[in-house]
């Protein structure tokens, strides 16, 4: 590979996103994480007595709700919500608005032109499948 093909951030792969205090917290409740996907922050809150807050109940429910999607994994969700993105903005936003956002937060280049280019795929990818 020469210096100007760059790889793609791999955007399918699987990494853990909740604490190990987390992990227990909704283990003893029961909640399986992908349940996530239709809560509400503060009640999700509520249900581990305060234990997490509101705020990281949502980005905890924003990035289930992205890696939802075909081909996106849990750790590049975890990238976008901590971004402030959400499941709608990945699926309507250009793929190079949603790299320059987590750069941005980031403050460093994470997201890439190849990178650019996968999450464009995937977007057609999904319109495609939502038109048949």
């Amino acid at each position: 590979m020469n210096n100007k093909q760059k790889r793609a951030f791999p955007l399918q792969e699987e990494k853990d996103f909740l604490s190990e205090s987390e992990w227990v917290i909704f283990k003893l409740l029961c909640k399986p994480v992908d349940s996530f996907i239709d809560s509400d922050a503060d009640e999700l809150s509520k249900a581990t007595g305060g234990q997490v807050s509101p705020e990281r109940c949502d980005e905890l429910i924003r990035i289930v709700r992205i890696r939802h999607h075909a081909g996106v994994g849990s750790w590049i969700a975890r990238i976008f919500a901590q971004a402030g993105l959400s499941h709608m903005d990945i699926l309507q936003r250009p793929a190079t608005e949603i790299a320059a956002i987590v750069n941005d937060k980031l403050g460093y280049p994470l997201c890439n032109e190849a990178t650019c280019d996968a999450l464009a795929q995937l977007q057609q990818q999904r319109a495609g499948t939502a038109a048949s």
